[in-house]
């Protein structure tokens, strides 16, 4: 009896550190944040161009930093070329907001504020299906490469290493 109470423990255990480290922590724009482009040539592409250099995954965060400004997920492609919806599916204004990419497939982002969203502050983002996923993941990108990326071991689905470290530890105090 005693036995299956350490491997129950020990398999919670490493369940926990496995869901923790498959998931990732990205702040939208890097260093930039959730900002109006400042130039004219960036603006109908910045952040598009800001997602196509991440891989998105089911339960990843995104974090958006900003001043007077919203963040907005609207339903349909059409609302985010328009740059407008009069039924969001969530919608923030506190200036540091998180949200979960809850499912596989496209999520349109934009801005809330008048004019910004016509001036780039827009965005969609592709969270891979399971079976997209199963490719290997790519070469740690360096700190300075992608901002975006918290460096927190257990954020980043590319460091595992020292939350990989705790089931093996826990394992060392029941032998």
């Amino acid at each position: 009896m005693e036995m299956s109470k350490k491997t129950l423990v020990l398999l919670t255990l490493f369940c926990c550190v496995v869901l923790a480290a498959s998931s990732a922590e990205l702040f939208v724009g890097g260093k930039e944040g959730w900002t109006v482009p400042k130039s004219k040539d960036e603006q109908h592409h910045f952040f598009n161009d800001w997602a196509s250099t991440n891989r998105f995954r089911v339960n990843d965060t995104l974090r958006f930093k900003y001043k007077k400004d919203s963040v907005m997920v609207v339903k349909e492609e059409e609302e985010y070329n328009k740059c407008r919806s009069s039924h969001p599916l969530f919608f923030s204004n506190n200036g540091d907001t998180s949200f979960r990419l809850h499912r596989p497939g496209l999520f349109y982002f934009i801005s809330g504020v008048t004019g910004h969203c016509d001036h780039g502050l827009k965005m969609i983002i592709k969270v891979l299906d399971v079976e997209d996923d199963s490719t290997p993941l790519p070469t740690p990108p360096t700190s300075d490469d992608h901002p975006n990326h918290k460096s927190s071991a257990a954020a980043s689905p590319y460091s595992a290493t020292g939350a990989a470290a705790l089931p093996l530890l826990a394992l060392s105090l029941f032998l």
